[in-house]
C-alpha cells in the first residue's frame, strides 16, 4: 500500500474509529510521514468559563491527543493499535471563542514499542500557540485485527 493511500484511508477511518473526536468535529487537514494537522471548528458549548469566554482545556487536550495518535500512525505508515501513555500539555495563553483551534503533531522518535510526539495548538497564528504538548504513546500491536482502520485509533 502506498503512503498516500494509507493517509487517505487514515483520514477516512478517523471519524468511525474515534467517535468522541468525530462528535467534537475534529477534521484532519493534512497527513504525511512527518505528522498530522487538524482543526476543531469553534462551538459555543466548548466554553469552560463562560464569564471570561475561555474554551475548556479538556477540548484542547482531546484535540492534541487525537492528532498525536494520527501523527503516530502516519509516521508508522500502517495500521497499528496505539495508546497514550503520557501527555503533558503546557497552556500558554487562553483559547478564546470564535476562531477554530488548529493543531500540528509530529512523531520525533520511535522505538520498537514507544513513540515520542510533540504538538502545538493555535487559533489564528501558529507563532502564537495556545498550548504545546509532549506525548508518549505505546504501540500495542503491529497491525489491525480487522480489515480497514476501524478500531485502529483506540
Amino acid at each position: 500500500m502506498s503512503a498516500q493511500i494509507f493517509y487517505d484511508a487514515l483520514r477516512k477511518g478517523f471519524g468511525p474509529s474515534v467517535p468522541h473526536s468525530r462528535d467534537l468535529g475534529i477534521e484532519l487537514t493534512r497527513i504525511d510521514g512527518e505528522g498530522a494537522e487538524g482543526r476543531l471548528p469553534y462551538r459555543p458549548e466548548f466554553l469552560g468559563d463562560t464569564e471570561r469566554g475561555l474554551i475548556h482545556t479538556g477540548v484542547v487536550t482531546t484535540l492534541i491527543d487525537s492528532l498525536c495518535g494520527v501523527a503516530l500512525l502516519a509516521h508508522i505508515g500502517c495500521p497499528a493499535r496505539v495508546a497514550t501513555l503520557d501527555l503533558r500539555v503546557d497552556y500558554l495563553r487562553p483559547s478564546r471563542p470564535g476562531p477554530d483551534l488548529r493543531c500540528r503533531a509530529e512523531c520525533y522518535r520511535l522505538t520498537g514499542q514507544i513513540a515520542f510526539l510533540r504538538a502545538s495548538v493555535w487559533q489564528e497564528d501558529p507563532a502564537a500557540p495556545v498550548a504545546a504538548a509532549l506525548a508518549a504513546f505505546m504501540r500495542t500491536g503491529h497491525g489491525a485485527h480487522k480489515a480497514g482502520l476501524e478500531g485502529v485509533l483506540r
